[in-house]
């Protein structure tokens, strides 16, 4: 399996304000090198950097207008004379005449583009992102040639909350969705899993009129857990879509076998939808003692969902999401890995 990573995500690093004190965000640099080493100590082979794509590439689970707010978005902010990171002052209030008008201010931009806080852009921000996209693009063209029957998108910044047309909770393109996009170039039906914590719901909404993309999400209930506004059961798609969208969420304070119990009933969805190739967005901030979890996912279990995955056969992109328990994320990769390479 070959691993596609890019160094550039260390240009984007985000701060938070907790207990009153600036500080760094937990989405850092050091979770993706965390599970870079893993890759490397396990062996489980070749770690390449991802070709360069044309932005237009990202057309298709993204609007073009938005991919050119997210390239230019610092150089418009630092030309007001601002330097700090930049986010949202303001955003539309969709009761408003002029609510779906695109501003032409930056400030009114960062509004318009974002559905939260949590996605600060700085001077690197966009060739971190782009690079990370650009890693899962890698990934699925590694498949439609046939150079790879699985690749590894160390995607960072993670992408599956990122909409058409927003950024929010960290993330700016969809990764999964813009490699799951790719793969349709070649394979007739693709299948996203999502087993991050959080409902994905920009890989959702990206999807959610559509019968060639299957998206599955097991997550944790969403009634008082981010996102919030998405991730429930009765979200099953719309026109074409209906019925191509699942939703598994999980009670709060779940054991591992409810996480299995959900992972059982996604197998049965995607042996129904026969995909000619899976995209897995893979979290782990289900595990136990993640600061993120709302389960009690195990080491031993992410080798159990790698050996589930592995055992599909299916062509498979794996894109890297969540995962913010540093002191665990090196043994739970190589959980996952072990167990995916043990069952292909």
């Amino acid at each position: 399996m070959l691993t596609v990573y890019s160094s550039d995500h260390h240009l984007h690093r985000g701060v938070e304000l907790k207990d009153g004190a600036i500080t760094e965000s937990f989405e850092n640099p050091l979770r993706a090198e965390t599970v870079l080493a893993q890759v490397r100590a396990a062996g489980l082979g070749d770690v390449i950097a991802p070709r360069a794509f044309d932005r237009a590439c990202y057309a298709g689970a993204h609007s073009a207008r938005y991919v050119e707010f997210l390239a230019g978005a610092w150089d418009e902010w630092t030309a007001t004379g601002r330097t700090c990171q930049a986010l949202p002052l303001v955003w539309p209030v969709h009761a408003m005449p002029s609510s779906a008008t695109l501003p032409e201010f930056i400030d009114g931009k960062l509004g318009f583009f974002a559905m939260d806080a949590g996605a600060p852009i700085n001077a690197g921000t966009w060739d971190a992102v782009s690079a990370s996209a650009n890693s899962a693009l890698t990934g699925a063209e590694l498949l439609s040639n046939g150079g790879a029957r699985a690749a590894f998108a160390l995607c960072r910044p993670p992408g599956h909350h990122a909409g058409h047309e927003y950024m929010g909770g960290y993330c700016y393109l969809n990764n999964a969705a813009i490699a799951a996009q790719a793969l349709l170039g070649r394979h007739r039906r693709v299948a996203i899993l999502d087993t991050d914590m959080h409902h994905g719901q920009g890989v959702q909404e990206i999807f959610y009129g559509r019968d060639d993309v299957l998206y599955v999400s097991i997550h944790g209930d969403p009634t008082n857990f981010y996102p919030v506004v998405a991730g429930y059961e009765e979200e099953t798609g719309a026109g074409p879509g209906d019925g191509y969208n699942l939703n598994l969420p999980m009670p709060h304070g779940a054991p591992e076998s409810t996480f299995f119990e959900r992972l059982d009933d996604a197998l049965r969805a995607l042996a129904r939808f026969q995909p000619d190739a899976l995209v897995l967005a893979l979290g782990f901030d289900i595990y136990k003692d993640d600061p993120q979890s709302q389960v009690a996912v195990t080491t031993d279990g992410f080798g159990r969902l790698g050996g589930a995955i592995g055992a599909l056969g299916l062509p498979t992109v794996i894109v890297q999401e969540g995962g913010y328990h540093l002191e665990s994320l090196d043994a739970n990769a190589r959980a996952f890995f072990g167990g995916f390479a043990a069952a292909r």
